[in-house]
């Protein structure tokens, strides 16, 4: 196995993907700014894109991968679990639509004192909300590629998810209403979409039959039984994320705001925690069910090495340059220099956890790789309760900046559990090798946050002034700092692509 390669696969399909979700956030901010409507159209995007979170990003790879791998007959197996999750998800769709009100009354609480607010996401809401029928499906696709080492088709159908919203938001934005409308019903209507894409290419592995009758074998109970803990635990980082617009709900604009620097840090988050941790899990799990020792320090190692050169520049990039990020991607139209300013402060605080959220993502997979879903389940608790213990306590002091301010210090707590209890219990030791590496490593990211400083100030008027040149000018100077990164890391050997390969 090539690491690299595989991640370079599947990250620039993701890369494509977040490329058009920040055009369509930009829309976004032009259209709606932080306003009442993008409060409840993000709210009601944020319920099943974190079941689309926890789904894709790893949960459903993590419960079914090591277990689907060991069938016999693997067909039989995954339309079992098929047909369980169509009837489950249905269900659990009927009674939310049902009861939506109660339901948003725990989500956004603070929505319900703005009657108009609250009944503009009772409506979003009912709308997006079969979304999670049709992305779970396409999660379950993902997850049959996957265990076939197939990476690149999974991670490119959020492309068209986003090519969908980008087109409605063309179409449709006469009023703010009419955005927030039009944008919920292209969702559900992407979901469907990208659920058929990913049924098309895995119809060489399985083709479902749909039954209203299936035998819960043991492998099944052994599945669900591991992949609840496992959606708590790989979805840590949405899950604190929802916790956090809960919270938001009780101050105007707070849900935007995170949802803007969200968006942000996701993408280094996807090209390198999220990619990684997907990648090596079928082969840790072949490596561990072998018992091949050297094979499975190797793949542990590089790849937490892999992450944290992936991660340091970018953490070092945002804490330099939020607000010229936030001001070039967002500052138009109906997003104003304040917006821009509380937003950039966000992000600032998310970009100190982001080698933290990255880290837990492979960490975890260490766990699911060897069918132990409870104790990254435990770790993920401990995060949580950290997190919403912070955020409750210090709200009324500090406002919604708490939020990642708490979602990044619970992430590295985790990090420290995760740390300790693998070499407790002996499943992970560190190589010189990745020692070496993190230090050279650390060096590079130093002299690019050098470099990316100095150039800020030289484009200091471009990139705060309301041209439209800014995005240019942006990624003119990314483009810069990251080739002075890589080329520093070459030069030092920071980082060899033959030191990723099996």
């Amino acid at each position: 196995m090539n690491l690299f390669k595989k991640v370079s696969s599947f990250g620039i399909s993701t890369l494509i993907s977040r490329i058009l979700g920040y055009l369509r956030d930009i829309l976004f901010a032009f259209y709606l700014g932080a306003s009442q409507v993008s409060d409840a159209l993000f709210v009601a995007f944020r319920i099943p894109n974190t079941f689309r979170s926890l789904f894709l990003e790893g949960s459903f790879n993590s419960a079914f991968v090591p277990i689907y791998k060991k069938q016999k007959e693997k067909k039989k197996f995954a339309n079992n679990i098929f047909n369980i999750l169509v009837i489950f998800l249905l269900l659990i769709i009927f009674l939310i639509e049902i009861f939506t009100p109660q339901f948003l009354y725990v989500i956004a609480p603070g929505f319900s004192q703005d009657e108009e607010k609250f009944k503009l996401l009772i409506e979003l809401s009912r709308i997006t909300f079969p979304f999670l029928l049709f992305i779970s499906l396409a999660s379950f696709f993902s997850a049959i590629l996957n265990s076939h080492e197939k990476f690149f088709i999974p991670a490119s159908a959020p492309i068209i998810l986003n090519l969908i919203l980008i087109i409605s938001l063309i179409l449709f934005h006469s009023s703010e209403t009419e955005v927030a409308y039009a944008s919920a019903i292209s969702l559900t209507f992407a979901g469907i979409i990208q659920s058929i894409f990913l049924l098309y290419f895995a119809r060489k592995y399985f083709t479902p039959i749909i039954k209203f009758t299936f035998k819960f074998t043991f492998q099944i109970k052994l599945f669900f039984l591991r992949l609840f803990p496992s959606v708590f635990a790989s979805g840590v980082n949405q899950i604190n994320i929802l916790v956090g617009t809960i919270i938001a709900s009780f101050e105007s604009g707070a849900v935007s705001y995170l949802y803007y620097a969200d968006r942000i840090y996701q993408l280094p988050l996807a090209l390198s925690g999220i990619a990684i941790a997907t990648i090596i899990l079928p082969r840790l799990s072949n490596s561990i069910v072998k018992s091949k020792k050297n094979e499975i320090y190797f793949i542990q190692n590089r790849s937490l090495e892999l992450c944290l050169f992936l991660t340091l520049p970018a953490t070092v990039g945002i804490l330099i340059a939020s607000e010229e990020i936030i001001s070039a991607l967002y500052g138009y139209g109906s997003f104003t220099s304040d917006n821009i300013n509380v937003t950039a402060k966000a992000l600032v605080l998310f970009g100190t956890g982001l080698p933290a959220f990255a880290l837990i993502k492979i960490y975890s997979s260490f766990y699911f790789a060897r069918g132990n879903t409870k104790t990254p389940f435990y770790f993920s608790t401990f995060s949580v309760l950290i997190n919403v213990f912070v955020s409750l306590y210090y709200f009324d002091d500090y406002g919604f900046l708490i939020i990642p301010f708490s979602t990044s210090l619970a992430s590295w707590l985790a990090v420290v559990l995760y740390q300790s209890n693998l070499s407790l219990n002996n499943y992970y030791k560190f190589d010189n090798l990745f020692f070496s590496k993190i230090l050279k490593s650390l060096i590079c990211s130093g002299l690019m946050g050098l470099l990316l400083y100095f150039m800020i100030g030289y484009f200091s008027d471009v990139l705060s002034s309301a041209s439209y040149l800014k995005p240019l000018t942006l990624v003119t100077v990314v483009f810069l700092s990251a080739s002075i990164y890589f080329f520093t890391a070459y030069f030092i050997k920071a980082f060899r692509i033959k030191d990723l390969k099996l």
